[in-house]
């Protein structure tokens, strides 16, 4: 059956929610086992078994306090993390490497909380596209084009990092997948409104354009999480999916940056070049991978400390251009003072 776009129109909003639903239901948390040298370590084996043994985990496991039962650790969740810091710690004072277990960093948790300062991060960076979104409301009218393709921006954004404060509080198989398709989401909406305003894609004459083009991100999307769901969950696609997907984006509003400088002669005009170049210097700490420092601060936590100053550079940058485009007639009001 052949589905016409003048019938099925996508304007990026009214198909979210059933999208997300969908997901949500075909999400379903397989196990799959991390290895890592530190899982190896005959120390690390033979302290876990004993703790296991010495606290009954199997039958009649020891208490644990309330605020860690609330963030679900276990009795066996628990001798896990201490024989981690414990076996770290002797090959420390030995002179020995620091090495990951099950794919982490031995990290120092803080009231149950596995990750501290990437938790503390990831909420700096959702309460940034929280008071973007709050800048959006106040500063640009529903009339402009692309309020609403801004507003949902900034709702897939807290979104986002909601998931990422999640994962980093307790990492599960669940709380993984959804921090990845949740970052995979953003990432990808970042490409589909760029064009839109870049190109204009928004005016009358260019709707089955845009529709296309939305339907194209969606089943981008769908086949991003179908894969990585149910044929692989590979962490090295799932970076370059990620990398090539924001370097397009990256590319265009660079593209835009210097085109428009060029016409308007105005410092705001070079943000998003200058922006970009932020971004994919801090992404060079993703590169990177060394011991946490003082337990708690590896480059995965400064990757995300990183990008919190751009993003409310970047809604600036976005009332500035609305400014711009409603000054010249884009808009059908002027923006609120």
């Amino acid at each position: 059956m052949q589905l016409s776009l003048r019938v099925l129109r996508f304007d990026g909003l009214s198909k979210i929610p059933s999208l997300i639903f969908v997901l949500g239901l075909i999400l379903i948390t397989t196990p799959f086992v991390y290895a890592s040298r530190g899982d190896r370590l005959r120390p690390f084996k033979e302290c876990v078994q004993s703790c296991v043994e010495e606290k009954n985990c199997l039958f009649q496991p020891s208490p644990i306090p309330l605020h860690l039962r609330l963030l679900l650790w276990t009795c066996s969740s628990e001798c896990d993390y201490t024989c981690q810091q414990a076996v770290t710690a002797d090959r420390i004072s030995r002179g020995q490497s620091i090495e990951q277990f099950h794919g982490k960093w031995p990290f120092r948790r803080l009231f149950g909380i596995q990750e501290p300062f990437s938790v503390l991060f990831s909420v700096l960076n959702g309460y940034a596209h929280l008071i973007g979104l709050r800048w959006l409301r106040h500063e640009i009218p529903n009339t402009y084009p692309m309020a609403k393709y801004y507003r949902l921006f900034a709702v897939f954004g807290m979104v986002c990092w909601f998931w990422s404060t999640v994962f980093h509080t307790r990492d599960f198989v669940f709380t993984e997948k959804m921090d990845y398709f949740g970052a995979g989401a953003n990432v990808l909406y970042g490409l589909y409104y760029a064009p839109i305003r870049i190109f204009r894609l928004y005016k009358s004459n260019r709707k089955n354009l845009l529709s296309f083009w939305g339907y194209i991100c969606i089943g981008a999307y769908i086949l991003h999480v179908y894969y990585l769901q149910f044929v692989r969950w590979n962490y090295t696609y799932n970076m370059a999916a990620n990398v090539v997907v924001g370097s397009i984006s990256n590319i265009l509003w660079s593209y835009y940056s210097v085109r428009y400088y060029s016409k308007v002669k105005r410092f705001w005009a070079a943000w998003p070049g200058l922006i970009v170049t932020w971004l994919v210097l801090a992404m060079s700490l993703e590169l990177l991978d060394f011991p946490p420092i003082a337990d708690s601060i590896d480059a995965h936590s400064l990757w995300h400390a990183s990008t919190i100053l751009p993003t409310v550079w970047w809604y600036r940058f976005l009332i500035r251009d609305a400014r711009q485009d409603l000054e010249i007639g884009e808009g059908t009001e002027r923006l609120k003072a």
